[in-house]
């Protein structure tokens, strides 16, 4: 497996939620890396099944192993992991990973170029309205990995290996292939980077984890007409319980209000008045 700078390149932010964990359900685990969630779907307890959702922050490996062995004991590899999108805060302890656990990965078919080495994500865009986070994301990577025969499609049925009632829904915007994941059963969503429930171009705020919804991170965002689409359709979903990227696991009445206000004032809360990739300029 190729290793590149979006495994290999510490990016030394945090929040204080960093090294958290929150049940949301009693299958669904959200751990905090520095700024961004993973997700541990399956129930606790020693030798249970279960799958990783998304891969972290550069050099987080070793945190997640030790807080899945936590939740599910030793020896015990999850199922598959699942990408919502292969940015480097999602795949930075992807490679690690892959050399402790042999496990297939699953990502939507327009990511996997990200994945195999054959393209990289437009650079971050510094110029882009918004915090400091947005004017320090030069640092941030945007190589494409190369993890080789580890890496598949998933299934055009929309079913998520190893996550039974499960359906992954294609959320492109943010990325090309960016997808999120809904459960009809309890309107369980795992969003992605969607929509984030912090205001991630802003460091106090990242680091405080402060309650606000919001669109996609700005500065990685190259289509903002499709990720306005993207959630209209998860909002059009109704989701009782909600995991983003970036920030608090957020459900109920809160996040009905203010999902719905984000997919009808978009372009005032998400889409910023100036960058590279805004009014149709990419």
């Amino acid at each position: 497996m190729d290793r590149s700078s979006s495994t290999e390149r510490f990016q030394p932010m945090t929040s204080v939620m960093s090294g958290q964990g929150v049940e949301v359900a009693p299958d669904l685990y959200c751990y905090t890396i520095q700024i961004v969630n993973v997700v541990f779907y399956g129930f606790a307890g020693e030798g249970n099944d279960w799958v990783l959702i998304d891969a972290g922050m550069p050099k987080s490996a070793e945190k997640i192993k030790e807080e899945a062995e936590k939740r599910f004991g030793k020896n015990n590899p999850p199922k598959a992991i699942i990408l919502t999108h292969a940015h480097f805060d999602h795949i930075g302890g992807l490679i690690d990973l892959l050399e402790i656990w042999d496990v297939p990965v699953y990502a939507h078919e327009l990511e996997l170029p990200y994945l195999t080495g054959q393209k990289n994500y437009p650079e971050p865009d510094t110029t882009v309205e918004g915090g400091m986070v947005a004017k320090l994301s030069f640092m941030f990577p945007h190589e494409s990995i190369d993890i080789g025969s580890r890496a598949h499609e998933l299934s055009n049925d929309h079913t998520v290996p190893f996550m039974p009632d499960w359906k992954w829904i294609h959320t492109p915007g943010h990325t090309e292939g960016h997808i999120s994941l809904f459960r009809n059963e309890d309107h369980a969503m795992i969003a992605g980077d969607a929509f984030v429930t912090v205001k991630q171009d802003e460091i106090y705020k990242v680091f405080t984890q402060e309650k606000e919804i919001g669109g996609p991170p700005r500065y990685l965002t190259p289509d903002w007409e499709t990720a306005e689409q993207s959630v209209e359709i998860l909002a059009a979903l109704r989701p009782n319980i909600a995991i983003t990227g970036h920030g608090v696991p957020v459900e109920g009445q809160w996040l009905h209000d203010n999902l719905d206000r984000l997919a009808s004032e978009f372009e005032t809360i998400a889409v910023p008045d100036h960058g590279k990739y805004v009014d149709g300029s990419k």
